[in-house]
């Protein structure tokens, strides 16, 4: 994570508060940690992913400087959102790529080699995304710790100090989100 973490929360709440100029400041202070997450999404893609790293920093930005965004409390929940959106450029990417191939099915994808999902196609983003808005259905928290771990690459203890639980706990939700999308997936 950042070495900035009091003046990101500082700019991020200028920034709630209308200041345009903490908008650039912002990204400045966040870019090289949101262009890391972005590289380490995209190493988890196809290999001729039309998505680079840049262009996943600038479309997730653009996503989270939008109008509806979070009341972000903090970095660290600045960063939860951003896997969050990160996510969803991903998937919003893979869809229109699915749509250009008419008939594509789904691939299963592998919960015990860490989520990855590099190996294949765009099919396996969106399975992965199926499986994970089902997992968020049955159990939001166990949901949201699988993105920040995967997507944005968060510890235990930062995924914990977000959801102001204990690491322990994180931990545990981690191997139960594991367990059941390792059996949701190998259906």
């Amino acid at each position: 994570m950042s070495h900035q973490p009091g003046k990101i929360t500082q700019l991020l709440g200028r920034f709630r508060q209308g200041d345009h100029e903490a908008e650039g400041e912002l990204m400045a202070a966040v870019y090289g940690e949101l262009r890391r997450l972005a590289q380490n999404n995209l190493k988890r893609e196809r290999r001729n992913h039309t998505l680079s790293p840049t262009a996943l920093v600038h479309e997730a930005f653009l996503r989270l400087a939008g109008s509806n965004q979070p009341d972000w409390q903090d970095r660290a929940h600045f960063f939860a959102v951003a896997a969050r959106v990160m996510r969803q450029v991903l998937v919003d990417h893979a869809r229109r790529h699915q749509a250009h191939k008419r008939g594509a099915s789904f691939e299963k994808i592998d919960v015990d080699k860490g989520l990855v999902y590099a190996e294949g196609k765009s099919a396996e983003m969106l399975a992965l995304d199926e499986v994970l808005n089902r997992l968020e259905q049955q159990d939001e928290r166990q949901s949201r710790i699988v993105e920040m771990k995967f997507f944005a690459g968060l510890n235990f203890e930062e995924i914990a100090e977000i959801l102001s639980v204990s690491s322990r706990t994180v931990k545990r939700e981690w191997t139960m989100a594991r367990a059941w999308l390792h059996q949701e997936i190998n259906r």
